[in-house]
């Protein structure tokens, strides 16, 4: 296949800061912004009119499932609908079958990303072996390695023990990492099916207390100040876990924290259908936890929106609740989801959103190439939406290899446009299309 021209002029588009400009990208990097650009002869305009442009969007909580369960999904498939989504950098969480814990298996993740030419996929290292929650994993190994893993999880288990949790922290200290946690106290929440309250007591169902997720972000946000190390709390979905950032933020400890999509539109009300796709980790919870939410992630409490992107094949999903698996789609729906929520509402701005979706996750991550202003000379990781565009969506029409989404059927606001890894539209005009059908120009790694 020829390759086909990276050079493009895009026209009618608004800045993060609400200012009118055309945008001119060659070789991988933006080249001019300004109101009356001049397009050269190799250009290919753009034209997006009524969108507004922000810096590529950054994920750091996403699974990709591959290696070992490629049924749910795969780092190609990821990573396109990583793409269809705006985003330009993932992070592959190490729920993987072997499981991410040596520089052997991030190394393969990274390769794969590198391979499927969509998005720059960064993998997280599992802080213990096997997720057990036992002995360290490989972490200085995987650190060293050509992934360059600077973020350990055990995300989909909490690593519950204080001691190893410790020297976790300890460790990554050397090298300026940090331990995203999954905050659940698993003696709190054993069989737990949703968030415990009256719904849950109603459907018959085993609550999850909120208490089983703040009591673990207390005990390690204190362990965090003790060692003097970087900590960051997966998926927050409590008031209680707001107010507790919160104090940890005014007292000078160096935490972190996320909220999902979901979380921020979502809650334990949808439980009501008793439809599995509505069940997921850490459980949706009441309206005033989503209020609480919204605030937190508006005063910068909260620090990034994260997808926690879960896939799963169909049979996981289809059948009672209490067998089902947790877990939401969310690279496809996230930006829409944030602009509904949070921009229309009043709460964000759009330089907000460019922070807690892109220079802010990339930032935590150490992911230098992603995450800048858009100014000339700077990479052209870019994503365009349509902020006043409504769409219907649709499980059937997902990039993702799954379908378990609990937004099908929903009309969200605000439709993904473009976006553009390294100077190349990876989606444009409802089409993915990999780096490597464009110059060689684009085609250079990104680094972390």
């Amino acid at each position: 296949m020829s390759a086909k021209k990276s050079n493009f002029l895009l026209t009618g588009l608004t800045l993060p800061d609400g200012t009118a400009s055309d945008l001119q990208i060659a070789n991988g990097v933006i080249t001019a912004i300004g109101k009356t650009i001049a397009s050269n002869a190799d250009d290919q305009v753009v034209d997006l009119q009524g969108s507004v442009v922000l810096p590529g969007l950054v994920d750091l909580h996403t699974h990709l499932r591959e290696p070992g369960k490629e049924d749910a999904e795969t780092v190609l498939s990821g990573s396109m609908a990583a793409a269809k989504g705006g985003y330009v950098a993932i992070s592959a969480m190490a729920n993987t079958s072997p499981v991410a814990d040596t520089a052997g298996v991030v190394e393969q993740v990274y390769a794969l990303g590198q391979s499927a030419g969509f998005v720059d996929v960064f993998p997280i290292g599992a802080v213990t072996q096997g997720l057990a929650g036992e002995a360290l994993s490989e972490i200085g190994a995987m650190a060293d390695s050509n992934a360059r893993v600077r973020v350990f999880s055990d995300d989909g288990n909490c690593v519950h023990d204080p001691l190893v949790m410790r020297r976790a922290l300890e460790y990554v200290k050397k090298f300026g990492g940090v331990i995203a946690q999954h905050a659940q106290e698993p003696a709190l929440t054993k069989g737990a099916q949703m968030n415990e309250g009256l719904i849950s007591s109603r459907l018959g169902l085993k609550g999850w207390p909120a208490v089983a997720e703040e009591a673990i972000i207390a005990r390690d946000v204190l362990l965090a100040d003790h060692v003097q190390s970087r900590l960051h709390i997966c998926h927050l979905t409590t008031a209680g876990g707001v107010e507790i950032i919160r104090w940890a933020k005014a007292r000078g400890i160096n935490v972190t924290a996320e909220v999902t999509p979901h979380h921020l539109l979502l809650t334990d009300d949808y439980a009501n259908s008793y439809d599995p796709i509505f069940k997921v980790n850490p459980p949706l919870r009441t309206q005033r936890d989503v209020e609480a939410l919204r605030e937190g992630l508006a005063d910068g409490t909260i620090d990034i929106v994260a997808t926690d992107h879960a896939p799963h094949p169909a049979e996981a999903k289809e059948c009672e609740w209490q067998e089902a698996a947790f877990g939401m789609l969310g690279l496809e729906s996230a930006l829409s989801i944030v602009n509904q929520t949070m921009v229309q509402t009043g709460l964000l701005t759009w330089e907000g959103v460019a922070d807690r979706m892109s220079r802010t996750p990339a930032q935590i991550a150490g992911y230098e190439s992603h995450g800048g202003k858009i100014e000339v000379g700077a990479p052209a990781h870019l994503t365009v939406i349509n902020p006043t565009q409504n769409y219907r969506v649709d499980r059937d029409l997902v990039a993702s290899r799954s379908r378990n989404t609990p937004f099908h059927g929903m009309e969200l606001s605000g439709v993904v446009q473009a976006t553009f890894f390294r100077g190349i539209p990876t989606y444009l005009a409802g089409q993915l299309t990999s780096i490597h059908n464009y110059s060689s120009n684009a085609q250079g790694g990104s680094s972390i």
